[in-house]
């Protein structure tokens, strides 16, 4: 009875889960409460649409509204509109096709067999977006919901106008979404592991324990922090979308300011994954003797002053930028000290690399393409 037991274990992990996510969303600000907030935002736009449309004024059609409403609690309020818009779009032209083409023909099943090829052509149009399907929706609306008249078309697309307005408004009005805790919590995490990495590679050079298994895993943490970078790109993107037309965001901070800084952060970020990549790349080939040649031990630890200032830095730059709540002055005072050394060490391990591989013109190259990344690095870690 193994297959009981194995459900069982996922029974209860999924229910674990579940209670754990509850707890979260009850116990502070997170993702969870913000999931929550919009599930009951969805709801409340349905009943609002409903209690409208269905109970007051008895509308033949009122699903039509909270259907509307409650698919436009979007993410964000520019979304909302945005979305809300196109959908209105698609519905008025598949409600209209269907009602002309059906009262000129008085034949259901052909005028099915012509509107819809046609309206679901029109769907892909790209003004349309992702709400283009919508216009097949409304010319089913119309072709399975009994007589055809005009007057019926004309209360469908007023339904969807009302659930429209209804899905804005209470997106807009309730706690209206705002992304910057995701973003700045994106960028602090890609920041954190980026110094966890140079600080594991920068111990294994310095020591020389490390081999092609210990260098394949550097890659794979390496690999993971850009992913890690596009995840706070990504989260970045949404936290800018989430202040258009959103009255919350002109409460939260100054317009500016924080897509500057996160900007700047990203930017940052991106270079030091870049550099990652390439270096731990560069010693994968070298634990595998690949084209380029052993560094000398004096070299390697050069170069794992540099990494392991980096990382330093890399924290303070974490601590000034990205810390939860107040900016940390007292890192944002260490950080040009920090990057000051950085360039010293830089400085050290350019002296020493000529001489470390004079006879392998790739090896310098490869190592040279590092110190380049490394310089650019260090100058970024001070912008503001």
């Amino acid at each position: 009875m193994e297959w009981k037991r194995r459900a069982a274990r996922t029974v209860r992990w999924r229910v674990g889960t579940a209670v754990r996510a509850v707890r979260r969303a009850w116990a502070g600000p997170g993702p969870e409460r913000d999931l929550a907030v919009q599930v009951g935002k969805g709801a409340l736009a349905a009943w609002v649409a409903w209690a409208v449309v269905g109970w007051w004024l008895q509308a033949p059609m009122a699903f039509v509204a909270p259907w509307v409403a409650v698919v436009l609690v979007e993410s964000t309020v520019y979304r909302s509109v945005a979305h809300g818009l196109q959908q209105l779009a698609a519905i008025a032209v598949g409600t209209l096709v269907a009602t002309l083409v059906a009262l000129l023909l008085d034949r259901t099943m052909i005028t099915m067999a012509l509107v819809l090829p046609a309206v679901l052509l029109l769907g892909q149009w790209q003004r349309l977006g992702s709400q283009g399907i919508y216009a097949a929706t409304g010319a089913l609306f119309v072709l399975t919901g009994g007589q055809v008249t005009v007057a019926s078309a004309a209360a469908r697309i007023a339904e969807a106008v009302f659930g429209a307005v209804v899905g804005v408004a209470v997106n807009a009005l309730v706690r209206p979404p705002v992304y910057l805790r995701d973003a700045r919590a994106a960028l602090e995490d890609a920041a954190r592991e980026a110094q966890e990495i140079l600080d594991a590679v920068a111990d294994g050079l310095a020591t020389g324990e490390w081999d092609g298994h210990a260098a394949g895993e550097w890659h794979e943490r390496a690999l993971r922090l850009g992913r890690l970078v596009d995840r706070a790109r990504s989260a970045i993107g949404w936290s800018r979308e989430s202040m258009r037309g959103n009255p919350r965001g002109r409460h939260e901070r100054s317009p500016s300011a924080h897509d500057q800084a996160y900007a700047d952060g990203l930017a940052v970020l991106d270079s030091v994954a870049v550099h990652t990549a390439g270096m731990t790349r560069a010693a994968r080939e070298i634990a595998g003797r690949g084209r380029a040649a052993p560094p000398t031990a004096a070299l390697t630890r050069a170069y794992a002053d540099f990494l392991r200032h980096t990382a330093y830095a890399v924290r303070l730059y974490r601590q000034t930028r990205f810390a939860p709540g107040r900016r940390d002055d007292c890192s944002a005072k260490r950080l040009p000290e920090a990057v000051g050394e950085l360039h010293r060490t830089l400085d050290e391990f350019r002296r020493r690399l000529p001489e470390a591989v004079p006879d392998d013109p790739d090896a310098l190259a490869a190592y040279g393409t590092l110190l380049a990344q490394a310089h650019r690095l260090a100058d970024q870690l001070v912008q503001d």
